[in-house]
């Protein structure tokens, strides 16, 4: 699980970057769930909660940028 605070100090490509693997992460979370060899399902949840966290502090970057 990521910090919010180590989330920010990325730069938007690495952001972006992060974001892309995350959602990599969780596909094959849900895979390995579907076939039942997913022994902690709390990492879905986490994974989602990083995606999240990623995507906002993003926005936050680009909303900046704008003003």
């Amino acid at each position: 699980m990521m910090k919010a605070t180590e989330i920010r100090e990325l730069t938007a490509e690495e952001l972006t970057a992060k974001l892309g693997d995350l959602k990599k992460d969780l596909f094959n979370l849900r895979l390995q769930l579907a076939t039942n060899q997913l022994e902690n399902t709390n990492k879905i949840t986490e994974v989602k909660r990083d995606i999240a966290r990623v995507g906002t502090v993003l926005r936050e970057k680009q909303l900046a940028d704008k003003a």
